[in-house]
């Protein structure tokens, strides 16, 4: 790399650093601040640009399900702690852990929000311009 690119990248880190502690709020866990620092970086880069004021209720949100999720997850590290046996009227029967909805509703509420911020191949790729639009801007089709 040349100098003067060099001092570009630095410079971009710079910026990208500046906006994430900008729009960071102040409130947060340590535990959340420290995936949102995670995530922030990759929604700052200027190749993804979804790093913005009108976005940060949302990946808060997702910062706080995922680091919820974790903990639930590490709560039952196995299958074996996922059902339980009981014994009833009709035989054995077995059940899930209540937890086990619990996991799978985060799941589900963590998917959404990365689904909203473009964080999965997918869910990016539905996210660039022109897609979902009915007609091409470009297309002189009906002129």
């Amino acid at each position: 790399m040349r100098p003067d690119d060099v001092d570009a990248e630095k410079l971009r880190k710079k910026m990208t650093q500046r906006t994430i502690r900008r729009l960071m709020p102040r409130d947060l866990p340590p535990e959340v601040e420290m995936e949102y620092k995670r995530v922030a970086a990759i929604l700052a880069d200027p190749s993804v640009d979804r790093l913005k004021a009108r976005y940060i209720d949302t990946i808060i949100e997702y910062c706080r399900c995922t680091v919820r999720m974790r903990g639930l997850r590490a709560s039952m590290p196995t299958l074996a702690h996922e059902i339980y046996r009981v014994k009833t009227r009709n035989g054995d029967q077995v059940k899930s852990h209540p937890h086990v909805a619990q996991v799978n509703e985060s799941w589900r509420q963590w998917r959404s929000l990365v689904a909203m911020l473009g964080l999965s191949p997918t869910d990016e790729r539905n996210l660039l311009p022109g897609q979902g639009d009915l007609f091409d801007e470009n297309d002189q089709y009906f002129d």
